[in-house]
């Protein structure tokens, strides 16, 4: 008997003796954060690059988005499920009758919201499910009756079809029209048999995501305690932090996932009013401002949450991120605009100096773009009012060098016009984190971010000038070909 009138995901997966894991809750989450990063990179690797317009899949999922790269996205419609209180037409200019849920226009082209009954099973699991023409995926996340968590996955096309039945029972009762319309769109994605090449790659994609077992029994002894009795501490080493210090790392992964779920509901619908056109001006300019300090917290929560995950792995070596050679001149032209923004909210200025030709690097693209903005949002917040930033991009021999220079400011003494820096008040909260008193900001600290850069191919290194206080050094590899091209040109000067 199901627990409800129609069955959760759990319910229909577990009757099908797909693949299950019951565990505690933060391992149980751990399966279910790695497994969406495989199936990310999956879904990277097996959709070819077309024209925006041109979807190629359907992913349905809960409570929020699950994909964060945004060219995939653009190749997938996405629909949302959530049972969050916020009501997406709120801003309309009339009133629902009390009682009935809200739901939000689903004729965005590739991300809509429905609604679930917070009576529904459904609405306290987080699920998955991916449909494209090459295969069809349900990951599902669920609370069992005794409490623990349990993770569960299935590549069975019969099982995803059950999967979507229970999910389009409710989308029936809500909005029949939008039935139809994703009942066709499912069964366009209808693979007969599922290519056993594709699990393989999963599972392939799955490993490159799991941590190392941590605690192997040795002897009478864990590994992690072999480790700290034969060895110096090591801060960047997981095997050697206490378990307080994991506690800590497991607390702000779930306090950056608790974050980031309810701020990616209130993007995404807020998204969705910007694009009605009747709106005035004025609800226009405030809702651009909802959706740009929402991006913001997002992207920190994803850092920090990122960070986290460094943490808990066995070891961290850059290879834990999928490096590829990037145009850095695309990431830069797309986040400078940003930068001077946050700037000028801050009253500081901004200048960029950029060389002529800007060549190709090694570095993680999806990642690469979220750790700099990070980085200078970091470094901006330290800085007092008045304060004048200049970002310097220059080659140095086969890498890259970024640094970010504040200018001294100028105190006038009366005859003497001296410069003046005071460096900011830090205190750690924790392994990861750092508090500034003066202005309650709470960062990544400098190991925590040296370890993010190191994941995506870079190195930071921070130096303190008295006249200018903090200066930032980020260096990134340059691709293979133009370390050749940057030989012949030293050779043909010499």
């Amino acid at each position: 008997m199901y627990k409800w009138i129609l069955p959760s995901l759990s319910e229909v997966l577990n009757n099908s003796q797909s693949t299950a894991a019951v565990c505690s809750s933060p391992k149980a989450q751990q399966q279910w954060r790695i497994s969406l990063a495989a199936t990310e990179n999956l879904l990277l690797k097996n959709l070819i690059t077309v024209s925006s317009d041109v979807k190629q899949g359907l992913v349905l999922a809960a409570p929020a988005p699950v994909f964060s790269n945004s060219q995939l996205n653009q190749r997938l419609q996405s629909i949302t499920f959530t049972a969050q209180p916020f009501n997406p037409l709120a801003l309309m200019p009339f009133e629902m009758p009390k009682g009935e849920v809200a739901i939000a226009d689903v004729t965005a082209p590739n991300e809509s919201i429905l609604p679930l009954l917070k009576t529904d099973p459904l609405a306290t699991e987080q699920f998955c499910l991916v449909f494209t023409d090459k295969f069809r995926l349900v990951l599902v996340l669920a609370e069992e009756k005794d409490g623990k968590r349990a993770f569960l996955f299935s590549f069975d096309p019969e099982v995803a079809q059950q999967a979507w039945q229970a999910l389009g029972a409710r989308v029936m009762l809500s909005n029949p029209d939008l039935f139809t319309e994703l009942e066709e769109l499912v069964q366009k994605y209808y693979p007969k048999t599922p290519d056993y090449r594709m699990v393989v790659q999963f599972s392939q994609l799955l490993l490159a995501e799991l941590p190392e077992t941590e605690d192997v029994v040795t002897g009478g002894y864990t590994e992690a305690q072999k480790t700290t009795s034969t060895s110096s501490h090591t801060p960047s080493s997981p095997s050697s932090t206490p378990p307080s210090s994991r506690s800590d790392v497991e607390l702000l992964q779930a306090f950056a996932h608790e974050v980031r779920t309810p701020l990616t509901t209130i993007r995404t619908i807020t998204r969705l009013l910007l694009k009605q056109r009747t709106l005035p001006a004025n609800v226009i300019q405030r809702l651009k401002i909802i959706d740009r300090e929402c991006t913001e917290q997002i992207d920190r929560m994803e850092l920090l949450f990122r960070a986290a995950e460094l943490e808990t792995s066995a070891t961290n070596k850059p290879t834990s991120t999928q490096l590829t050679a990037m145009c850095l001149e695309q990431v830069l032209h797309s986040s400078i605009p940003r930068w001077q923004e946050a700037a000028n909210r801050r009253n500081l200025t901004l200048d960029v100096i950029l060389p002529q030709h800007l060549p190709t690097v090694v570095s993680n693209p999806a990642m690469l773009d979220r750790v700099l903005t990070g980085l200078m949002e970091n470094f901006t917040r330290s800085l007092p009012a008045g304060s004048h930033i200049q970002v310097q991009v220059i080659p140095a021999g086969d890498q890259l060098k970024l640094q970010l220079l504040p200018q001294p400011q100028l105190k006038d003494t009366g005859a003497v016009t001296t410069s003046t820096c005071t460096p900011p008040i830090r205190k750690a909260l924790g392994q990861l984190l750092t508090f500034q008193p003066e202005t309650g900001t709470i960062s990544l600290n400098l190991a925590a971010t040296k370890h993010l850069f190191q994941a995506i191919g870079g190195k930071l290194i921070v130096r303190e000038r008295p006249q200018y206080g903090e200066v930032l050094t980020i260096f990134l590899p340059l691709e293979g070909e133009e370390k050749k091209e940057n030989s012949k040109l030293k050779i043909n000067k010499n």
